[in-house]
């Protein structure tokens, strides 16, 4: 049944205010119900329309019921009633969302004979009673202007008013107050209004999770434009200065933006069943749902939505700031300063004041060179609205030229980027000038992690590497030479210029890096160095804040691909740059500690060249690894063990077939494990997890010349042998296998013959790291040798980490990592002196 009908029943049977309360309530739950299925039918402005509308017919049939309750069988006319209810904010812009309050103004005046007050009452007792959500003024219309006086909230308020329902006599008159209080004191309500949205943008910048009623392209935006035209002008549409001032395509392109607002706040008051203007994270699935977005897939479509609404927010922005400067400047110019304007132009019609840039509304560039030129010339903190539209009209170009390159190079030579780097973001000219940039802008960053979008991000980050706080670093930073500083800006403008693909982002970054850089002009070396950047530019806070950076290897592994302190430098510079990015309070105090100490143990082992280069090599084989189908059908446990093996040449020296099968068996081994090859020559392998009496194995095999042996610390404490001999032994087989077996039972015991080793032979390092001292023997290959060096170490308990012995031209040339334990180092002496019988 229709609601007007249904009151008509209610007002018949003489029924309370608060059962018809109640019949409105339920109507008003019925058709919130429906609003899905609206919703699918129509969006945008036409569904914000609809539900106003649908509003104003329950506010409608709530003066109504009130009216004929007040005065029965005697209701006069509705223009003779001297009351109006009118419509105030989103409701009198018929913008009103699902869940947003309904803003009205209840205007009367003082007549004898009605007792307006009570009705006014009963207005809104029923309102209250139906659960609407209400937000209302009450004034007598004299008091109009003067309460407009005391609060622009209620000037702006009343800006955006719209009759709903009773006196249009009273509500002629309610007009003619408006436009007074319109025409009142406007540059003092201008100037207010500007100085309230820039600290409501200041509260709401751009992020990840926009707010698109209060953030910096938000709809506030919007208002903000609307409110100065409406006091300027009088217009009830932006549309009305449409070829006035601004174009049929600029006002298209806001309009269009500014309707994709409207779906998506719409879409969200109904998945969020509240007032909600945040699009966070847990509504998104569902919004990209009922919008009908498009995507490969579930994710692609969530960032689709987000990187839409962004670009909506960026263009509505803009177009905001532009024409507000352009309708605001006859209050903000000051004749007083039309000589220094004069004083300060730099190019026809552009000027450069107070370290801003300001041109024309009626300037245009001839070129993109020639708008570049103004910026690489000139010295600048900001751009004026009136550059960025400037900027913005620059001729659209299909390509970059050999010009327009060596222009933008030099921008990048500037002590001061981010203020034409942010320009060319506002003009949308930042894809242009730099195209790597492109697929990145206004995508959203769904990692828990970064509060900005890629682009903001990117921007923030160049300009935290131009107002370095950190004293040590701003020293690092002076002392790179210009062409090593504007690599770097580049770098970190352009460090997750790779993200949104298939590939690793760092990988796909550097690649990107590479083609732009060249086509600049850098040279060969400096793109390396960018490259390279880019390719480990997380490396040192995923090293600082999830790893050991106490222990060698940690800082081993980190350092090897950047092998010069030059580099490490400039990653440094890049990662402060990119925490600072990330968002407020990132780089704590905490995590500066943490990097600096990083970069310090960094500076000690840059020193240690031989095993970088080892470390450096060992990376490479494990990158090649992880590929191999064969390593990702382990166990997930395996894998983090085979990758956590200390020994950089257990993966030099094996094929990746061999570590593979290797680390299986030692995954699998209880005790031992061996198996004896002899194609060719003898070769033993042995996987232990138990001691071995390596000195008897060794003694009992003396007869045989041993070629090379290999020993690898492994996982859970296994090791693995690899003993070569220079002949085969078909005969003992078994015999071999006999002595492997008894070689671990501790209590054996072997005599050997004491070979010749002389002090000058034996070189050991104890300072080779802080875990590991390293002993190198050069010695007359003699039988036995080996068996009576691992005899020794069994004396001493000395744990060989890492043994590789192998022989050239009769020389044994042997060299042992051995853990530092505190039984090797503290008696080196002794040791040296029991090899040697000195």
């Amino acid at each position: 049944m229709d609601i007007k009908q249904k009151i008509e029943e209610l007002l018949s049977e003489n029924a309370t205010d608060l059962a018809i309360s109640k019949a409105l309530r339920q109507t008003i739950d019925t058709y919130f119900k429906s609003l899905n299925e609206l919703f699918n039918k129509t969006q945008g402005k036409d569904f914000l329309v609809r539900h106003t509308r649908y509003i104003d017919s329950i506010i409608t049939a709530i003066y109504k019921v009130a009216v004929r309750k007040m005065f029965k069988i005697y209701t006069p006319l509705s223009n003779t009633i001297p009351i109006t209810v009118v419509a105030l904010g989103s409701y009198g812009r018929e913008q009103l969302a699902p869940y947003s309050d309904i803003d009205l103004m209840i205007v009367y005046e003082e007549v004898e004979g009605y007792n307006i007050k009570a009705l006014i009452e009963k207005i809104l007792y029923i309102i209250w009673d139906a659960k609407m959500k209400l937000g209302h003024r009450v004034h007598e219309i004299g008091e109009l202007e003067e309460v407009a006086k005391t609060d622009d909230t209620i000037k702006t308020a009343l800006l955006e008013s719209r009759f709903i329902v009773g006196s249009r006599y009273l509500w002629f008159k309610v007009e003619n107050k408006l436009n007074k209080i319109r025409n009142t004191n406007q540059k003092e309500y201008i100037l207010h209004k500007i100085q309230e949205a820039k600290k409501r943008r200041e509260k709401y910048p751009i992020l990840m999770q926009p707010n698109i009623k209060e953030g910096v392209g938000g709809l506030r935006d919007s208002n903000f434009l609307y409110w100065i035209a409406n006091v300027l002008f009088g217009v009830r549409s932006l549309k009305d200065l449409q070829g006035k001032v601004y174009t049929e395509e600029e006002y298209k392109e806001y309009r269009m933006a500014l309707e994709w607002l409207f779906r998506v706040r719409v879409a969200l008051h109904l998945v969020a069943k509240k007032k909600e203007d945040r699009l966070l994270l847990q509504y998104i699935p569902e919004i990209a749902k009922m919008l009908d977005i498009k995507g490969k897939d579930e994710a692609k479509r969530q960032q689709n939505l987000v990187s839409k609404t962004l670009n909506a927010m960026h263009i509505i922005n803009n177009f905001s700031i532009i024409f507000a400067k352009k309708l605001t400047r006859p209050f903000l110019f000051e004749p007083t300063h039309y000589p220094i304007l004069k004083k300060s132009k730099v190019a026809p019609k552009i000027f450069l004041c107070q370290d801003t840039l300001y041109a024309s509304y009626f300037a245009k560039p001839s070129s993109l060179k020639e708008m570049l030129e103004v910026l690489v010339t000139h010295n600048f903190s900001n751009s004026d609205p009136s550059f960025i539209r400037y900027a913005k009209h620059t001729p659209s170009l299909k390509s970059l030229k050999k010009g327009e390159f060596k222009m933008i190079k030099k921008l990048f030579y500037k002590n001061s980027l981010s203020p034409a780097i942010t320009l060319l973001y506002n003009s949308n000219l930042l894809p242009v000038v730099i195209p790597p940039l492109k697929k990145v802008l206004h995508m959203p960053q769904f990692d828990g992690y970064h509060t900005y979008p890629v682009d903001i991000h990117s921007i923030k980050a160049l300009e935290a590497l131009e107002n370095i706080k950190d004293p040590f670093l701003k020293e690092l930073f002076e002392t790179l030479s210009s062409s090593e500083k504007a690599i770097l800006r580049l770098a970190v403008l352009l460090h997750d210029s790779g993200k949104g693909r298939k590939q690793r982002h760092h990988e796909v970054g550097a690649k990107l890096f590479k083609i732009y850089a060249k086509k600049l002009g850098f040279e060969e070396e400096l793109i390396e160095l960018g490259a390279l950047l880019i390719k480990h530019h997380t490396d040192m806070t995923n090293t600082a804040y999830n790893k050991d950076i106490y222990s060698e290897k940690v800082v081993f592994s980190f350092l090897a691909p950047l092998k010069t302190k030059k580099v490490l430098d400039l990653l440094y510079l890049l990662t402060y740059a990119d925490l600072n990015g990330v968002g407020k309070d990132v780089y704590s105090s905490y995590n500066a500690k943490l990097l600096r100490d990083l970069y310090n143990f960094s500076l000690e082992a840059l020193d240690r060249k031989k095993i970088l280069d080892e470390v450096s090599k060992r990376l490479k084989r494990e990158s090649a690894l992880v590929k191999q189908e064969k390593f990702k059908e382990l166990p997930r446990t395996l894998q983090k063990k085979i990758l956590s093996i200390e020994s950089n040449l257990f993966f030099i020296k094996n094929k990746i077939e061999d570590i593979i099968e290797i680390s299986k068996i030692a995954y699998e081994t209880q005790d031992y494990h061996f198996w004896i090859k002899n194609e060719g020559y003898l070769a033993i392998e042995i996987i232990k997890r138990v001691p071995i009496n390596l000195g008897y194995l060794l003694g009992k095999l003396s007869y045989l010349d041993i070629a090379s042996m290999e020993v690898f610390k492994l996982f859970d404490e296994t090791k693995y042998f690899k003993i070569e001999f220079m002949e085969p032994d078909e005969e003992n087989i078994e015999l071999i296998k006999e002595i492997i077996n008894q070689s671990f039972d501790m209590s054996k015991q072997i005599e050997l013959k004491k070979p010749i080793i002389e002090k000058k032979g034996i070189k050991i390092e104890c300072d080779h790291s802080k875990s590991y001292a390293i002993m190198e023997l050069e010695a007359e290959n003699q039988k036995g040798l080996l068996a009576y060096i691992a005899k020794v170490f069994d004396q001493f308990g000395i744990d060989i980490a890492t043994a590789r012995i192998h022989t050239v031209r009769n020389r044994a040339k042997d060299l042992f990592l051995i853990e530092k334990n505190g039984r090797f180092c503290s008696k080196q002496e002794e040791i040296v002196n029991t090899l040697t019988g000195g």
